[in-house]
């Protein structure tokens, strides 16, 4: 077994501080070559498309960016837009990020914001107020 000072750190997904770092600079090089608006489709232009998240595959040969067209809307066009312009994406952010190999590109609808506005909605329940007032009361 290796000495614990050359195993890589990893968070509590399992992706190494490396395999982070450079998912980091994979979503700004995108961030920053889509919100150049360089693209001749409507779907991608500036500020249209939000990329939150992008996870690479642990030989760095493929990144899966998820994104959300703003407001939600065009979800299913902005991923064929995404398709259609894959090549082009690909060499920029090869460009930007300098690694061995350029990473191929999938991707994903990012559903972080529906999770999290159904939540809201759980905890705004009625049924949620009533037991959170309930064990309120009991605290007392």
């Amino acid at each position: 077994m290796a000495p614990a000072s050359h195993m890589p750190r990893s968070d509590s997904h399992g992706a190494s501080q490396r395999l982070l770092r450079i998912a980091e600079l994979v979503r700004h090089a995108a961030v920053e070559a889509l919100a150049r608006g360089s693209f001749d489709e409507p779907t991608l232009a500036a500020g249209a498309l939000t990329v939150r998240q992008v996870k690479m595959s642990p030989d760095l040969r493929v990144a899966t960016l998820y994104v959300m067209p703003l407001g939600g809307k065009a979800r299913q066009e902005t991923l064929v837009a995404l398709e259609r312009n894959k090549k082009a994406l690909r060499a920029e952010i090869a460009r930007r990020v300098n690694l061995k190999f350029a990473a191929d590109l999938r991707f994903a609808l990012d559903d972080s914001y529906d999770a999290a506005a159904r939540i809201d909605e759980i905890l705004r329940s009625p049924r949620v107020a009533r037991d959170l007032k309930s064990a309120e009361s009991h605290d007392s």
